[in-house]
């Protein structure tokens, strides 16, 4: 005896459209800063801005991973893609946080190799271009501050622009105190400082998309509550195969069996169960079925 029922379509599509234009910006003003720092690099000879464009490089990367898996997440499902591309935000959030360990690899060993040798630094061009490189991240990363609590994905871009403006911030800082005191291991010394403040947003990136891709239960559902929650529908007896999974970095899904010997309030029960975890537990695709004996 069974019966289904699925929570469709409330509101999911959330205001997806109004990052692509962050996308597009973010990209594009990157990608003028990487040829303006390769022109100036070349000119003045300095290995310094040539990683830096390097680096930046790899934001654009990122950025363009996050749009186009948050693109695909609103691709129609097929007949084969049941789901849609939605699993997309996940992978994609994943990649960037395995990208960003990857860069901070990166600027360990080079600091590393900066405190053994220091290296001169030529103040003023780096710092000016530095600073250019604080506002263009800035800026992008603040296009993307209100999503990034609610969506993985739109984290995962936030946290790359964010990671360049510190490490814009820290070069300028490094470069005026050199300037000051003529000391060359501050610019190291203050590079493996803003490593250490990025890879702790690049932990939590990293668990909560893996865990994501893994189906875990999403960080913002309350297993319990839901449990308690269905098992306190009148005439239900007993939950099992309770499944809370993210279909997206922002669309979760359910499905459970309840235990109701009676028949009596079925298809409004159901109704009821699909509303509620959709507005108290932010769960949008709910399937329920029943257990007679």
């Amino acid at each position: 005896m069974h019966s289904h029922s699925h929570g469709h379509g409330h509101g999911h599509s959330h205001a997806h459209g109004s990052y692509d234009i962050a996308f597009a910006v973010g990209i594009a003003l990157n990608v003028i800063f990487i040829v303006v720092e390769v022109i100036f690099g070349l000119l003045s000879d300095s290995m310094a801005l040539l990683a830096d464009a390097g680096h930046n490089f790899s934001d654009v990367v990122g950025l363009l991973i996050a749009w186009a898996a948050s693109y695909a997440t609103r691709l129609k499902p097929t007949h084969r893609r049941t789901y849609g591309w939605r699993k997309a935000s996940i992978l994609g959030a994943l990649t960037n946080s395995v990208i960003l360990f990857t860069a901070l690899g990166a600027m360990t060993l080079e600091a590393v190799r900066r405190l053994m040798n220091p290296v001169e630094v030529h103040a003023h061009t780096v710092i000016t271009v530095a600073l250019i490189g604080v506002v263009i991240n800035a800026l992008t990363a603040a296009m993307f501050m209100k999503g990034r609590k609610h969506d993985l994905n739109i984290r995962g871009a936030f946290l790359h622009m964010a990671a360049d403006a510190g490490v814009s911030l820290g070069v300028v800082f490094a470069g005026m105190l050199i300037g000051y005191t003529g000391l060359l291991w501050i610019d190291p010394a203050v590079s493996l400082a803003i490593v250490v403040v990025i890879l702790i947003g690049t932990w939590s990136l990293f668990r909560a998309s893996f865990n994501l891709a893994m189906d875990a239960v999403p960080e913002h559902v309350d297993v319990h509550e839901v449990r308690n929650y269905l098992e306190s529908l009148p005439g239900v007896e007993e939950v099992h195969d309770l499944h809370i999974w993210a279909m997206s970095t922002t669309e979760t899904a359910l499905t459970a069996h309840l235990l109701k010997p009676s028949h009596e309030n079925d298809d409004k029960l159901l109704t009821d169960a699909s509303e509620a975890l959709h507005h108290r537990f932010h769960i949008g695709h709910v399937t329920l079925q029943y257990e007679r004996s």
